[in-house]
């Protein structure tokens, strides 16, 4: 008798493996994860700084610079000195610090510009320096040190920095390289809805230039 056999003939099948693709898309990917998840701790940075934050009684306020127009300041700037004003009506014997240069299509300098508007709005002319040479955040904080030096005021005794909120964590920063200490600041609303988005985006970038190159 012919004995028939159950087996089976065994077929072979490869063991499967992924494809991921190239090593080079795999590593951009990796970059860019990287990129927005650093962008976002970043912006949490910003977001954070962007508040009242007073301790004790400065004696001294900084209002940093903005764009100046023909017409009078920008509304970035308008907020800067309006928030500045709401502070000095109860503390008028400070002394302000107005800082910022001529740029391209400034008909004057944001410092003489900022004067005249807290002129025209009560503030004694006696009160505010002037620092218009500066054309960064860096340079409004170091010059306007070198002006309060001048002065035969003491940095380190307490000041006040005003600005729009996004602005505040990198000039608080700045602020502290410079020799400043016991610094409050006041965070300006941002009106113009466009330019709060944009300033919102680019902050973070460069509050990483200056952490690098502003020293």
């Amino acid at each position: 008798m012919i004995q028939r056999s159950h087996r089976r003939p065994s077929v072979e099948v490869s063991s499967y493996k992924g494809k991921g693709g190239p090593l080079w898309i795999k590593v951009l990917l990796a970059l860019f994860a990287v990129g927005v998840l650093s962008f976002f701790i970043l912006l949490g940075q910003v977001m954070g700084g962007a508040k009242d934050d007073l301790s004790g009684s400065p004696q001294t306020m900084v209002i940093l610079g903005c764009q100046i127009h023909d017409w009078g300041p920008s509304v970035m700037l308008q907020d800067r000195l309006d928030r500045a004003l709401d502070y000095l009506e109860d503390h008028p014997e400070m002394t302000v610090v107005v800082s910022g240069g001529q740029g391209p299509g400034e008909p004057i300098s944001e410092a003489q510009g900022m004067a005249d508007y807290l002129i025209d709005h009560g503030i004694a002319r006696e009160n505010i320096i002037m620092e218009s040479l500066s054309h960064n955040t860096h340079q409004n904080l170091v010059y306007s040190a070198r002006h309060l030096e001048e002065a035969g005021v003491d940095i380190k005794t307490g000041v006040v920095i005003v600005s729009n909120g996004f602005h505040l964590t990198r000039a608080r920063m700045l602020a502290e390289r410079v020799g400043f200490e016991n610094i409050s600041t006041l965070a300006a609303p941002s009106s113009h809805l466009p330019s709060r988005l944009k300033m919102y985006i680019r902050e973070p970038l460069a509050l990483v230039k200056s952490f690098v190159f502003d020293r």
